[in-house]
Protein backbone atom coordinates (compact mmCIF):
# COMPACT_ATOMS: atom_id res chain seq x y z
CA UNK A 1 0.00 0.00 0.00
CA UNK A 2 1.38 3.42 -0.93
CA UNK A 3 1.06 6.74 0.87
CA UNK A 4 1.60 10.34 -0.13
CA UNK A 5 3.25 13.32 1.52
CA UNK A 6 1.78 16.79 0.94
CA UNK A 7 3.93 19.70 2.10
CA UNK A 8 3.06 23.38 2.60
CA UNK A 9 5.03 26.59 3.10
CA UNK A 10 3.20 28.38 5.90
CA UNK A 11 3.72 30.10 9.23
CA UNK A 12 3.04 27.15 11.58
CA UNK A 13 2.28 29.43 14.52
CA UNK A 14 -0.31 31.37 12.54
CA UNK A 15 -1.89 28.17 11.25
CA UNK A 16 -2.26 26.77 14.75
CA UNK A 17 -3.77 30.08 15.93
CA UNK A 18 -6.49 29.79 13.30
CA UNK A 19 -7.79 26.57 14.84
CA UNK A 20 -10.68 27.53 17.11
CA UNK A 21 -10.27 31.22 16.23
CA UNK A 22 -13.84 31.66 15.05
CA UNK A 23 -12.62 33.80 12.16
CA UNK A 24 -15.88 33.76 10.21
CA UNK A 25 -14.80 35.98 7.28
CA UNK A 26 -11.81 33.72 6.65
CA UNK A 27 -13.95 30.60 7.05
CA UNK A 28 -16.40 31.85 4.45
CA UNK A 29 -13.61 32.85 2.06
CA UNK A 30 -12.05 29.39 2.31
CA UNK A 31 -15.44 27.76 1.97
CA UNK A 32 -16.30 29.56 -1.25
CA UNK A 33 -12.87 29.05 -2.80
CA UNK A 34 -12.99 25.33 -1.98
CA UNK A 35 -16.62 24.53 -2.82
CA UNK A 36 -15.87 22.22 -5.77
CA UNK A 37 -13.20 20.39 -3.74
CA UNK A 38 -15.50 20.06 -0.72
CA UNK A 39 -18.18 18.49 -2.92
CA UNK A 40 -15.68 16.13 -4.54
CA UNK A 41 -14.36 15.01 -1.15
CA UNK A 42 -17.89 14.43 0.11
CA UNK A 43 -18.51 12.22 -2.87
CA UNK A 44 -15.28 10.30 -2.21
CA UNK A 45 -16.15 9.82 1.47
CA UNK A 46 -19.89 9.30 0.89
CA UNK A 47 -19.95 5.96 2.68
CA UNK A 48 -18.27 7.34 5.80
CA UNK A 49 -20.57 10.38 5.76
CA UNK A 50 -23.62 8.13 5.45
CA UNK A 51 -22.35 6.34 8.56
CA UNK A 52 -22.15 9.57 10.57
CA UNK A 53 -18.85 11.22 9.67
CA UNK A 54 -19.07 15.00 9.21
CA UNK A 55 -19.14 16.49 5.75
CA UNK A 56 -16.02 18.31 4.58
CA UNK A 57 -17.68 21.66 5.23
CA UNK A 58 -18.87 20.66 8.71
CA UNK A 59 -15.34 19.51 9.55
CA UNK A 60 -13.85 22.76 8.27
CA UNK A 61 -16.33 24.77 10.34
CA UNK A 62 -15.54 22.73 13.45
CA UNK A 63 -11.79 23.23 13.02
CA UNK A 64 -12.15 26.99 12.58
CA UNK A 65 -14.66 27.33 15.43
CA UNK A 66 -13.00 24.90 17.81
CA UNK A 67 -15.86 22.39 17.66
CA UNK A 68 -18.16 20.67 18.03
CA UNK A 69 -16.25 17.55 17.06
CA UNK A 70 -17.55 14.02 16.63
CA UNK A 71 -16.49 11.75 19.47
CA UNK A 72 -16.20 8.76 17.12
CA UNK A 73 -12.48 8.25 16.42
CA UNK A 74 -13.31 6.90 12.97
CA UNK A 75 -14.60 10.36 12.02
CA UNK A 76 -11.39 12.15 13.01
CA UNK A 77 -9.92 11.94 9.51
CA UNK A 78 -12.25 14.68 8.29
CA UNK A 79 -10.85 17.20 10.78
CA UNK A 80 -7.28 16.37 9.79
CA UNK A 81 -8.13 16.90 6.12
CA UNK A 82 -9.85 20.18 7.02
CA UNK A 83 -6.66 21.42 8.66
CA UNK A 84 -4.67 20.33 5.61
CA UNK A 85 -7.12 22.28 3.44
CA UNK A 86 -6.42 25.41 5.49
CA UNK A 87 -2.68 24.96 5.03
CA UNK A 88 -3.17 24.45 1.31
CA UNK A 89 -5.39 27.50 0.85
CA UNK A 90 -3.50 29.90 3.11
CA UNK A 91 0.03 28.73 2.33
CA UNK A 92 1.88 27.52 -0.72
CA UNK A 93 2.05 23.92 -1.89
CA UNK A 94 5.66 22.73 -2.11
CA UNK A 95 7.19 20.26 -4.55
CA UNK A 96 6.51 16.70 -3.38
CA UNK A 97 7.49 14.89 -6.55
CA UNK A 98 9.83 12.50 -4.73
CA UNK A 99 7.21 11.73 -2.07
CA UNK A 100 3.99 11.20 -4.01
CA UNK A 101 3.42 8.34 -3.81
CA UNK A 102 5.87 6.52 -1.55
CA UNK A 103 5.99 3.08 -0.03
CA UNK A 104 7.14 1.58 3.26
CA UNK A 105 10.00 3.27 5.04
CA UNK A 106 10.85 5.83 2.35
CA UNK A 107 10.65 8.79 4.73
CA UNK A 108 13.06 7.11 7.14
CA UNK A 109 15.36 6.28 4.22
CA UNK A 110 15.46 9.93 3.21
CA UNK A 111 16.22 10.86 6.83
CA UNK A 112 19.21 8.53 6.71
CA UNK A 113 20.39 10.35 3.61
CA UNK A 114 19.93 13.71 5.30
CA UNK A 115 22.00 12.56 8.26
CA UNK A 116 24.67 11.32 5.86
CA UNK A 117 25.07 14.88 4.55
CA UNK A 118 25.03 16.35 8.05
CA UNK A 119 21.38 17.39 8.44
CA UNK A 120 19.90 16.48 11.83
CA UNK A 121 17.71 19.49 12.68
CA UNK A 122 14.71 18.18 10.75
CA UNK A 123 13.21 14.78 9.97
CA UNK A 124 10.96 13.98 7.04
CA UNK A 125 9.57 11.01 8.97
CA UNK A 126 8.08 13.48 11.47
CA UNK A 127 5.39 14.25 8.92
CA UNK A 128 4.17 10.66 9.20
CA UNK A 129 4.12 10.54 12.98
CA UNK A 130 1.29 10.96 15.46
CA UNK A 131 0.79 14.07 17.56
CA UNK A 132 1.58 16.70 14.94
CA UNK A 133 -1.90 18.17 14.64
CA UNK A 134 -2.99 21.12 16.81
CA UNK A 135 -4.12 19.58 20.07
CA UNK A 136 -7.78 20.55 19.72
CA UNK A 137 -8.17 18.56 16.47
CA UNK A 138 -9.23 14.94 17.02
CA UNK A 139 -6.88 12.38 15.46
CA UNK A 140 -7.01 8.66 14.97
CA UNK A 141 -4.93 7.38 12.05
CA UNK A 142 -4.72 9.28 8.77
CA UNK A 143 -3.92 11.94 7.89
CA UNK A 144 -0.85 12.34 10.06
CA UNK A 145 1.01 15.60 10.32
CA UNK A 146 4.18 17.29 11.48
CA UNK A 147 5.77 20.70 11.25
CA UNK A 148 9.19 22.31 11.03
CA UNK A 149 9.51 25.74 12.60
CA UNK A 150 11.34 28.56 10.88
CA UNK A 151 14.22 28.18 13.32
CA UNK A 152 14.60 24.47 12.66
CA UNK A 153 14.57 25.06 8.91
CA UNK A 154 17.33 27.67 9.26
CA UNK A 155 19.39 25.28 11.38
CA UNK A 156 18.91 22.42 8.90
CA UNK A 157 19.85 24.61 5.94
CA UNK A 158 23.01 25.71 7.74
CA UNK A 159 23.87 22.07 8.44
CA UNK A 160 23.35 21.18 4.80
CA UNK A 161 25.48 24.03 3.52
CA UNK A 162 28.30 23.12 5.90
CA UNK A 163 28.19 19.53 4.68
CA UNK A 164 28.12 20.33 0.97
CA UNK A 165 30.90 18.67 -0.93
CA UNK A 166 31.08 15.72 1.41
CA UNK A 167 31.82 12.51 -0.44
CA UNK A 168 28.65 10.51 0.17
CA UNK A 169 27.77 7.43 -1.89
CA UNK A 170 24.02 7.96 -1.90
CA UNK A 171 21.57 6.39 -4.33
CA UNK A 172 20.32 8.77 -7.04
CA UNK A 173 16.74 8.66 -5.76
CA UNK A 174 17.90 9.71 -2.28
CA UNK A 175 19.98 12.53 -3.76
CA UNK A 176 16.88 13.70 -5.64
CA UNK A 177 14.74 13.57 -2.49
CA UNK A 178 17.32 15.51 -0.50
CA UNK A 179 17.34 18.19 -3.20
CA UNK A 180 13.56 18.53 -2.80
CA UNK A 181 13.91 18.84 0.98
CA UNK A 182 16.61 21.49 0.64
CA UNK A 183 14.23 23.43 -1.60
CA UNK A 184 11.67 23.38 1.22
CA UNK A 185 14.29 24.66 3.64
CA UNK A 186 15.26 27.50 1.31
CA UNK A 187 11.62 28.49 0.91
CA UNK A 188 11.16 28.52 4.70
CA UNK A 189 14.34 30.57 5.17
CA UNK A 190 13.14 33.20 2.71
CA UNK A 191 10.42 34.63 4.97
CA UNK A 192 10.51 35.29 8.70
CA UNK A 193 8.37 32.95 10.74
CA UNK A 194 7.59 30.61 7.88
CA UNK A 195 8.27 26.92 8.10
CA UNK A 196 6.95 23.68 6.67
CA UNK A 197 3.85 21.68 7.56
CA UNK A 198 3.46 18.22 6.05
CA UNK A 199 0.69 15.64 5.93
CA UNK A 200 0.90 11.92 5.20
CA UNK A 201 -2.21 10.16 3.94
Amino acid sequence: MSSGLSVYWVDPTEMRALVGSGNEPLLQAVRYSCEPHLAADDDYFSRQISEGAPTSLAALEAVMRGGPFSTDPHHAFQYGYAYRRLCERLGETLDNSEFMPFRGGWLETVDEGLRAVGVTAVSVAEFGGHGGMPSVIPTHDLPRSGEWSHERCLAALEEYEKGQGADQALAPEIVAAIAIVVGWLRDAASRAGFGVVGFVA
